[in-house]
């Protein structure tokens, strides 16, 4: 049987909110989203990755937000409180770890430090399963006053 051509993986999109500003901020003032997207957009981008702005990711208390995305079966990021002053090369070289991956999991330590230490959410994969749940034990418990939470797979305690 012959070899079967390798599948490209899905692009990859940072997705930078244009809208939301420090608290404080001159509302007048250009954000820093915007100066961040803007920037991004004419910066040699890693291959495979583009930029998008959006007017908003609900992530406002930590101003200057992007979302990491590449296709259903990557994890997806969201990081929060970025200078685009300071972390445009550390973005470039995450995302560009990011598009090197099949399934968006970078190790911890490959990590530029502001993708470490600046994380919102990381989001599993669509295809990724589910623990199983167990209504019937959620409102045993609840009966029983506890707020004790159920035991939990190894896997689904896996630390970033």
């Amino acid at each position: 049987m012959g070899d079967t051509p390798s599948q490209s993986p899905e692009p990859v999109v940072l997705t930078v909110c244009t809208t939301c500003r420090p608290e404080g901020a001159d509302p007048e003032a250009i954000r820093p989203g915007r100066i961040l997207a803007d920037r991004l957009a004419g910066a040699p981008l890693p291959e495979g990755v583009t930029v998008r702005g959006v007017e908003c990711l609900s992530a406002c208390s930590r101003s200057c937000t992007l979302h990491l995305s590449g296709g259903p079966e990557r994890w997806s990021y969201i990081y929060g409180d970025l200078d685009p002053d300071t972390h445009l090369d550390d973005i470039l070289a995450g995302a560009a770890a990011y598009a090197a991956t099949d399934t968006g999991f970078v190790p911890w330590r490959e990590r530029p430090v502001v993708f470490r230490k600046q994380s919102i959410a990381r989001i599993p994969p669509v295809s990724m399963p589910g623990v199983e749940l167990s209504p019937a034990a959620a409102s045993n418990a609840s009966s029983e006053g506890s707020d004790a939470p159920t035991e939990m797979p190894p896997a689904a305690l896996a630390q970033d």
